[in-house]
């Protein structure tokens, strides 16, 4: 039987020769067993392409994002700087996505060997404690989203425990992570490290609210984060206008204009507010989806939440919310549906439509399927 370990070695070849130059550049993907496909693309128009990367298509189609052999460079030495060494890393995450991807791009420029999780069974803390206790290096790195992180906490064996404190740095991201999850990982020893880029910056490139050395951080005038630097991708394959869109030049830097509103806190690190398009008009009334998700998640045994805004007759939008609950049964869901039209702290802004289950849709990086939940909840509305 082929080891985890065995399955990324076409992957690892592939992306040594791109990062030296030496061919066209690498798209991953994911088997049927979960192993790494490789796929060698042309890129056009783009010098000193490594590798091509889809971003999560979270909110719509992906966008295919290419990254130069200098962007990923600046990016790993960036990462080493701030955390303080190279070390051996654990790939917890599918390598399609830019953070599983980066697990391989790292080790390769510290010419240390990767250990995989095999996610043939899902995720799960028996699995991740197994692959961790196989590292070698004394210097010690994993990437994990929330949800990962959430499942080694909640009841942890001694063993789960142990392994997790090992790790000189967990990266945490792919999704806000909510501040009791935080809490409980320091609290319980793990050195979380929250993180916050895209694809389009190679990962991330902000660290617990600092940017990474060569990235600059700063706000649009309508409080967009941009992101500059030497990790920005040179652009979009076969998207010229998503590429113009998306990224500029000034004063010598090339920026990327995210999604997301943000601010600079008074010591100069950046707190991300929420998506750009997380304002919902409904009524003529704008409403902040993420504040409504945010009060929703405070109700007892509510585990997340996702709010949007969905068609309407009457309101022109409607507030939607998709919530997963502790107890999903169904006589769990009927009691929780049955009340929810009154909210503490919304009053009349309390989601009109309520989509009940155990647990959230999400895409296979760990992040909300915010557009297959939008759509879900677009049908239970009926445009009422």
């Amino acid at each position: 039987m082929t080891s985890p370990a065995e399955k990324i070695e076409p992957a690892l070849a592939a992306l040594a020769a791109a990062l030296r130059g030496e061919g066209p550049a690498v798209e991953l993907s994911a088997g049927p067993d979960g192993s790494p496909v490789v796929e060698l693309v042309e890129t056009p128009g783009f010098e000193d392409a490594a590798v091509v990367v889809r971003t999560s298509g979270s909110t719509g189609t992906p966008k295919a994002t290419v990254l130069t052999v200098d962007a990923l460079a600046a990016s790993s030495m960036a990462t080493a700087l701030a955390l303080k060494g190279e070390g051996q890393w654990l790939l917890a995450l599918p390598v399609q996505y830019v953070a599983g991807l980066q697990v391989l791009v790292r080790s390769l420029f510290a010419g240390t060997r990767p250990w995989v999780l095999d996610l043939n069974g899902g995720f799960t803390p028996e699995a991740f404690t197994a692959a961790a206790l196989e590292l070698t290096d004394k210097i010690r790195f994993t990437s994990l989203v929330p949800t990962q992180l959430q499942r080694l906490l909640d009841s942890p064996s001694a063993d789960t425990l142990a392994v997790l404190r090992r790790f000189n740095a967990v990266l945490l991201g792919g999704a806000p992570a909510a501040p009791e999850l935080l809490a409980s990982a320091r609290e319980a020893g793990v050195r979380v490290v929250t993180t916050y880029g895209a694809a389009e910056t190679c990962g991330g490139c902000v660290y617990d609210g600092v940017a990474l050395d060569g990235v600059d951080v700063r706000l649009a005038d309508d409080g967009r984060i941009l992101l500059g630097g030497a990790t920005v991708a040179a652009g979009y394959l076969a998207a010229p206008d998503l590429t113009a869109e998306a990224f500029v030049e000034d004063d010598g830097i090339r920026w990327y204009r995210t999604n997301d509103l943000g601010e600079l806190a008074s010591d100069g690190s950046l707190v991300v507010l929420g998506r750009a398009d997380d304002v919902v008009i409904t009524g003529g009334v704008k409403v902040s989806a993420a504040h409504v998700q945010a009060e929703l998640e405070k109700l007892d045994g509510v585990l997340a939440a996702f709010v949007a805004g969905v068609p309407s007759a009457e309101w022109g939008q409607a507030l939607a919310a998709y919530v997963a609950l502790a107890d999903s049964s169904p006589e769990g869901i009927r009691d929780f549906t049955a009340g929810a039209a009154w909210v503490p702290g919304l009053g009349r802004l309390a989601p009109k439509t309520v989509l009940a289950a155990s647990g959230l849709l999400m895409l296979p990086n760990g992040k909300p399927d915010r557009l297959g939940m939008t759509v879900r909840l677009t049908e239970l509305h009926q445009g009422k």
